[in-house]
């Protein structure tokens, strides 16, 4: 399909003929694959900014010294991103058991560069917002930035969609993110609760003409109207959330003005003095990103005949320290965590690698693993927010044992000496992904960790000859 017209038409008018020109015909070309790499599953940088020469090594061993598999084909680093790979082709992801794993995300290049914006801004430890959040690249960074003492908000307003984010959470395993579902008003409503707050704004899409041609039959000037509409709502809802001091990172995969500058200059005219200008950041002329300013904003665009990657605007600025107004928790609407008595509490710290740090609830009859640092404060959201997922699940409890939850193997934290651990071969793995019969030869009795490659897939049940295999029916595969 080509280009819009209309499209084409305000390209060369906003950039010129020949700089207009070239951003056209790059969206008819192939676009980049890239991966990012779960540091705390592969031993990268866990800082997701560009990557020290030092580091290039570290940041493709795992712990026990098999990188991931797409690496073979690996086609340099993702210059900003210190965990970013380019691949030279694009592989079948839906059969590689280190993607099953949450050993990376298969995430567009440009998109990383968000992890870069926050060099320098203190977050281990902090509470990110991550406001419009599906599918999950960016929350997933966010969280390996934050690590264990810190909490990552992951909201996505439409339902199936936030499932998909909570799929890509648990896979993850950092267990420090809580996935919700709500309007951004009500986050809002979280007022000065968060040390940073990401905006990665719905919008037209423009930026996605190479990746996804289906986007370009969806493009209208009407619908770039309706989502600037949108994005200065989601704008005033983020501000409202910020911290005096935080950091807000406004960011689209569009090009036209009014979705991007035209955001920023709509906000300045009501935070007025609030708005100030965020730390440096250093990027190099090599990467092929203009930079530029709109008031306190620092703002960052990719073009694909520039940079390598795909269309992306971002910008940065800190809420003023002295913007005043007061952290405000709203009142619990209900009851949500129950308590685990001693002897479950024992069960449950046997099947992780620190439990001094960790404390545990039920929710339903699901028990749930929590980070002691920021238990209240997710405690705090699911009373007053729709959260379908928060820190790990870890299983239900039958006569004192624990059946334990999918998502509890792909959890970093995880010991993995609380049960045997089966390692499948590339046939057996992939039966056991698609949810099939399994031979019992590689279990021992009873409840298994089924790994490949040396990460964690699962659980499996061995029953003398039988197999129970308790890959969840969700994230089976179907592709053949």
């Amino acid at each position: 399909m080509t280009l819009p017209a209309k499209f084409a038409e305000r390209v060369l008018r906003d950039l010129g003929d020949s700089e207009g020109a070239a951003l056209c015909a790059a969206l008819d070309t192939e676009p980049p694959v890239s991966v990012r790499l779960n540091p705390a599953k592969c031993g990268g940088t866990e800082n997701g900014g560009a990557g020290r020469e030092e580091d290039a090594d570290k940041a493709v061993v795992r712990p026990d010294g098999v990188p991931p598999a797409v690496l073979a084909d690996a086609d340099g680093r993702v210059p900003w991103c210190g965990d970013g790979y380019y691949l030279a082709a694009r592989p079948q992801f839906t059969f590689d058991s280190d993607f099953h794993a949450g050993a990376y995300y298969v995430q567009e290049a440009a998109s990383q560069f968000v992890g870069h914006l926050l060099q320098g801004v203190e977050v281990a430890g902090r509470r990110i917002l991550d406001l419009c959040a599906a599918p999950g690249g960016k929350t997933t960074l966010y969280a390996s930035l934050v690590g264990p003492d810190g909490l990552v908000v992951a909201n996505e307003i439409d339902r199936r969609r936030a499932q998909v984010l909570a799929d890509n959470v648990r896979k993850w395993g950092t267990g420090n993110v809580a996935v919700t579902t709500c309007e951004a008003r009500q986050l809002g409503g979280f007022e000065a609760w968060f040390d940073v707050v990401a905006v990665d704004a719905p919008c037209s899409g423009e930026g996605m003409f190479r990746k996804d041609r289906d986007a370009r039959g969806e493009w209208s000037e009407g619908n770039v109207k309706l989502c600037a509409a949108t994005q200065d709502e989601l704008l005033r809802e983020a501000w409202r959330a910020l911290k005096p001091g935080g950091v807000l990172i406004y960011s689209t995969c569009t090009f036209n003005r009014d979705e991007d500058e035209g955001a920023l200059e709509r906000m300045l005219g009501w935070a007025g003095d609030e708005a100030a200008q965020a730390g440096e950041v250093a990027v190099d002329a090599s990467w092929g990103i203009v930079c530029g300013r709109v008031g306190a904003f620092r703002t960052f665009r990719f073009y694909p005949h520039r940079a390598r990657g795909e269309g992306f605007f971002a910008a940065v600025v800190r809420k003023a320290f002295d913007a005043g107004g007061r952290c405000r928790t709203p009142k619990a609407r209900r009851t949500v965590f129950a308590s685990v008595d001693r002897a479950a509490a024992a069960e449950l710290r046997r099947w992780v690698n620190s439990p001094e740090r960790m404390c545990f609830a039920t929710v339903a009859d699901t028990c749930y693993g929590y980070y002691v640092a920021q238990a209240e404060a997710v405690k705090a959201l699911a009373e007053a927010l729709p959260v379908i997922y928060s820190g790990v699940a870890m299983g239900q409890l039958f006569k004192g044992r624990l059946r334990p939850d999918p998502a509890l193997a792909f959890f970093c934290g995880l010991n993995r000496d609380a049960v045997p651990a089966a390692e499948l071969d590339e046939e057996q793995t992939l039966r056991f992904l698609r949810r099939q019969e399994i031979g019992a030869g590689p279990f021992a009795e009873g409840i298994n960790l089924v790994c490949a490659r040396g990460r964690a897939l699962g659980f499996a049940k061995r029953i003398g000859n039988r197999v129970n295999n308790m890959y969840p029916n969700s994230l089976r595969i179907i592709k053949q």
